[in-house]
């Protein structure tokens, strides 16, 4: 087979990517490692409503995300904040309109963020597309990747996938030393998160003046905020768990026991019985995570494009990914971002 670009990673980044180099009719195959499209966007699907596991928030200024929604008929609504937030302390005792986890302000996208996502995928060529299909080895020469068992040729490779899990593949000839050393130390965002979300009949804790958010030093989960849908046809509450990652490997069923128990302590009984529940340990999932993102970072990394990831094999080998933008790095902004320049690069030559 033979390409002009290969996208390797259908993430947000390389639908966006696909999706704007099918709009200029240029050549592309996207491969995808997981059975599914969406990288890090996924969704706990209850009903017709969905209910975000990866990223959920986008914000005001973010002009490349607000247009794409605008341009493939979505929308998006403010994140519901509206009355008390709790705080939890250690010995379990709940304070009241003592939190500090608001998220007011910031943006949702209506039938979550794989609205997008399957949005995208819906407008690209089902015969360019390929799931299950992980790349084994990269190539300068022949310029192209293995894939399954076939070899794909290509003017370029597009490398759109975290880059810790960019360094864990196969090239030849190897990466220079120095753009491998900046490869793996590159946090992946989210790379050390996980995430919870139990959904209700409806947002019972709306009734009682609260807004759903809650900070907690108690645990398992230490920030929770409202994930009902924006016509609130369901109730929603989902929160960052706080147990470290070596110690969720094991939990199993126990984090989701503890989880709900937390949310009847913060909430009331009526938390007792959701409908569904979702967990998803983004630090086990193979294709998003290293090891070394186990450990998260102590803050929001000054992401960037690092020189020794600029011009690779001639610049025929990009790198195109949220954390390698300055321009809202690790964010869904940041992640068109990285697609916007990477098209801009390919159509350009």
């Amino acid at each position: 087979m033979h390409t002009r670009t290969l996208i390797i990673g259908g993430g947000l980044t390389g639908l966006s990517l696909a999706y704007r180099l099918q709009q200029a009719g240029h050549d592309y195959q996207l491969v995808e490692a997981r059975q599914r499209l969406g990288g890090r966007i996924k969704s706990l699907a209850v009903g017709n409503a969905n209910f975000d596991l990866g990223p959920s928030w986008i914000w005001s200024g973010q002009n490349r995300v607000a247009a794409l929604l605008a341009e493939l008929g979505l929308r998006s609504f403010e994140q519901w904040s509206d009355g008390d937030q709790l705080f939890e302390q250690p010995n379990g005792e709940v304070m009241q309109n003592s939190g500090f986890m608001s998220m007011a302000g910031s943006y949702r996208i209506a039938g979550g963020t794989s609205a997008l996502t399957d949005a995208l995928a819906a407008q690209l060529d089902p015969d360019r597309v390929h799931v299950a299909t992980p790349a084994t080895e990269n190539s300068a020469n022949p310029m192209g990747a293995h894939v399954a068992d076939d070899f794909i040729n290509a003017e370029n490779i597009v490398l759109a996938v975290p880059p810790r899990i960019a360094a864990g593949l196969s090239f030849n000839p190897a990466l220079p030393d120095q753009a491998m050393t900046s490869l793996q130390a590159i946090p992946t965002w989210m790379g050390a998160h996980a995430k919870f979300v139990a959904v209700y009949p409806k947002p019972f804790w709306r009734e009682n003046g609260l807004s759903g958010d809650a900070s907690s030093r108690r645990g398992p989960m230490v920030e929770l905020h409202d994930a009902s849908p924006d016509d609130a046809s369901y109730g929603a509450i989902f929160g960052f768990v706080g147990v470290p990652a070596a110690a969720r490997a094991n939990a199993g069923d126990a984090l989701i026991e503890a989880a709900i128990a937390q949310l009847v302590n913060l909430f009331g009984p009526d938390a007792a019985t959701p409908i569904a529940t979702g967990l998803e340990d983004w630090s086990r999932a193979p294709f998003t995570a290293a090891l070394a993102d186990a450990t998260p970072p102590p803050g929001h990394p000054l992401y960037a494009m690092p020189a020794a990831l600029r011009d690779v094999w001639q610049s025929k080998l990009i790198f195109a990914v949220t954390e390698l933008t300055s321009d809202n790095g690790g964010l869904i902004e940041g992640a068109l971002a990285a697609s916007e320049s990477a098209a801009r690069q390919i159509l350009r030559a």
